[in-house]
């Protein structure tokens, strides 16, 4: 009992299901159908017929056949074969044969969008015939007033375009003819290439306007501006030649012709209306005749410079060369009484040098001004450099001057500190004497003599002709640095000694009581006596010390404040 309840259940389930999945079908269908209905709804033969409202003929002709042929055929069979479809469709899900329906399902929306693709490229289609008609139609509505436009400039400024007055009128004449070209396509029905033609005949005319516009411009300059400016400038060479000015290495005569040439050829390239180019020479040729100018003006100040500044320069040159003379002369005096360096002498030779050729350079100015080899400009350029060198030397000598001045000087400073470090010595000496120390020790009276034997071997360098001031600077560094040795020595043993002398005295109120701290103290005050004052200070220090801690640093800190 229980299998056949089992049975009859899964057989419910089975047709439960099998009815669910046919419903799906069936729903599609109705999807399928609806898409179908709403293509056959559409007035694409309305939108077809909106080119009706053109000229029929020609290329606008054949496009409403093959449309209005296709919408036909879309719904006459395209349509009826979905519709075969979904009947087929429907019979197979009757049958529950449900993969074979959802494959002629796939099958039908296939052959459905692929009549939507077909209306939409007929809409394309449509859409650019219309606009090219309206782009076209406006375009020529545009040219047309333009066109005559021309016709009208060209007409009433004749006598500004010369010779190509004929070329701009058969220009303007073709464009017309173009226009003309462009309503017999709109007459043909031929929409699309009547648009090409209206877009060349626009860019066409955009250049004739733009070329009409600055051919005035161009055959001014060409005819009358740079031919005027040309004899202008062969002109004012001319005169300038007779007035002296270096001007023939320039070659501008050769350039002037070689323009006016050019300027005979492009007057009859714009005899043709030919343009190509004119603007770019044109302004390259000012251009060149502008640095021409400036060229001249440039050799026109030079000469004038050269007027003023050339004898200017010719006694910078003499005064320069005397006052190296005058110098020269004085360090062969110096030379007598003092050592200068080979540094010095090379630098001032080579200054010596510079002048010779600054001499030369005015020989050969001079036979310059007469051959009339070199332009004023070069020369002015030579004067300038030339007076930057003469500027440099006076720098070098007054450089030179003052350090050959400066070896009297040094002397003479020289023997102020050697006065001044005999003093030193003397006052040292005086230091040592009212010290009251016992005696001095034989390494402080050796560094007195070392000092003093320094200082004299100073005096003898000062006394050496030709005097050589790097001996001497060197002689004086040593005993300098030998003074301070031997101050340095001496406040150190004054230093030992007194601290010594205030330990010593410390130390003796503890004599009575500690009998080896007497005998430490006493070999103290041998050594104090026998000139030995470090060692002494040391026995005196360490004794003290073992008897009573850090009482040597209470001594130093003592003696330290009765010195202030």
């Amino acid at each position: 009992m229980a299998v056949v309840v089992g049975i009859i259940l899964a057989v419910i389930v089975c047709l439960t299901v099998a009815l669910i999945v046919r419903k799906r079908v069936y729903d599609q269908v109705d999807l399928i159908e609806k898409w179908k209905l709403d293509i056959m709804d559409r007035d694409v033969a309305k939108q077809i017929g909106r080119i009706k409202a053109l000229n029929l003929s020609g290329e606008t002709l054949e496009k409403f056949e093959e449309w209005k042929k296709q919408w036909e055929d879309i719904v006459t069979k395209s349509l009826p074969d979905v519709e075969k479809y979904l009947m087929d469709a429907e019979e197979a899900a009757d049958r529950f044969l449900v993969p074979k329906a959802n494959k002629i399902l796939k099958e039908a929306e296939k052959h459905l969008q692929n009549i939507e693709a077909e209306i939409k490229e007929i809409m394309k289609e449509l859409e650019e015939l219309l606009l090219a008609e309206k782009t076209g139609r406006d375009g020529a509505e545009e040219l047309k007033p333009r066109i005559k436009g021309l016709r009208s400039l060209l007409s009433q400024s004749r006598y500004q375009y010369g010779k190509a007055e004929k070329q701009f009128d058969e220009e303007i004449d073709k464009l017309e003819e173009v226009l003309d070209q462009y309503q017999e396509s709109v007459e043909d029905g031929d929409y699309l290439q009547a648009n090409d033609i209206i877009h060349d005949l626009k860019e066409n005319a955009d250049a004739l306007e733009s070329k009409l516009d600055t051919f005035p411009d161009l055959l001014k300059q060409v005819k009358q501006e740079l031919p005027s400016q040309l004899t202008n400038l062969s002109a004012g060479m001319k005169e300038m030649r007779q007035d002296g000015y270096r001007i023939r290495h320039l070659g501008f005569e050769k350039e002037i012709i070689t323009y006016q040439e050019q300027l005979k050829d492009i007057e009859s390239q714009l005899e043709i209306a030919d343009t190509t180019n004119v603007e770019q020479q044109l302004q390259h040729m000012e251009m060149r005749i502008t640095e021409m100018y400036e060229a001249l003006e440039g050799e026109a100040i030079a000469k004038h410079y050269m007027e003023q500044k050339g004898p200017e320069y010719e006694d910078s040159v003499n005064q320069i060369s005397a006052t190296y003379e005058a110098t020269k002369q004085e360090i062969e005096d110096i030379k007598k009484a003092y050592h200068v360096e080979n540094d010095d002498m090379e630098r001032f030779t080579s200054m010596g040098k510079t002048i010779k050729a600054l001499k030369e350079h005015i020989e050969a100015l001079h036979v310059s001004l007469e051959d009339d080899k070199q332009s004023h400009s070069e020369l002015k350029q030579e004067i300038e450099e030339g007076f930057k060198k003469i500027e440099q030397l006076e720098e070098e000598h007054e450089s030179f001057k003052k350090s050959i001045a400066n070896l009297r000087k040094d002397e003479l400073e020289a023997r102020d500190k050697l006065v001044e470090m005999r003093w030193q010595i003397t006052d040292l000496n005086w230091k040592l004497k009212k010290s009251n120390i016992p005696g001095v020790p034989n390494f402080i009276w050796t560094r007195f003599e070392t000092a003093i034997q320094k200082n004299e071997k100073v005096m003898e360098e000062l006394d050496t002709y030709p005097l050589d001031m790097n001996n001497v600077q060197q002689a004086l560094s040593e005993a300098k640095k030998a003074i301070e040795q031997a101050y340095e020595q001496v406040d150190m043993m004054l230093d030992q000694a007194y601290l010594t002398e205030q330990v010593i005295q410390y130390a003796n109120r503890y004599r009575s009581k500690h009998p080896e701290l007497d005998n430490k103290l006493k070999e103290a005050e041998r050594l104090f006596r026998n000139y030995e004052y470090e060692l002494s200070l040391e026995h005196a220090a360490k004794a003290i010390e073992e008897i009573e801690p850090g009482s040597l640093k209470k001594i130093e800190a003592y003696q330290m404040e009765t010195s202030k």
